[in-house]
């Protein structure tokens, strides 16, 4: 009696399911094995490469902004002392320069004289204003299209 069946037309005989293993050379699979492992090293010392520069960048953009949170607090309590420091000076009067030059041309077209505008340096400035007036420089400075 034979062992043999009939499938779909087809006659199978008994045995291993599955391809059949080839018969590759034991040298070239070795190679290959070393090979891939060489990249699999070059890929992981590449990723790690990336990852300890991007905890660097991150790590210079803490510290800068830690200094940048040091100097709102020298200015917030300088103004908590009713001192204006110096450098919110300077950029409310180039803010005001370029204000007084628009308002100017706005007032030539109305037919109104500057003495009846009011002058934003006589109010009284907070803290607050005075911060979101040096952080809108900043930004307007580091982004020059807007």
């Amino acid at each position: 009696m034979d062992d043999s069946k009939v499938v779909g037309g087809k006659v199978k005989k008994p045995g291993k399911r599955g391809r059949k293993p080839a018969k590759i050379d034991l040298k070239a699979k070795l190679e290959r094995s070393r090979q891939s492992a060489r990249e699999c090293r070059a890929r992981k010392k590449l990723r790690y490469q990336y990852l300890e520069e991007l905890v660097s960048s991150r790590e210079r953009a803490i510290c800068a902004l830690r200094e940048e949170l040091e100097m709102y607090k020298q200015w917030c309590m300088a103004m908590d002392q009713g001192k204006i420091p110096s450098e919110i000076k300077a950029l409310l009067t180039g803010e005001e320069q370029g204000k007084a030059q628009h308002n100017s041309t706005k007032l030539a077209k109305t037919g109104k004289t500057e003495a009846n505008s009011s002058n934003p340096l006589n109010e009284e400035l907070s803290p607050c204003r005075a911060i979101n007036l040096v952080r809108h420089n900043r930004f307007r400075s580091s982004n020059p299209a807007t």
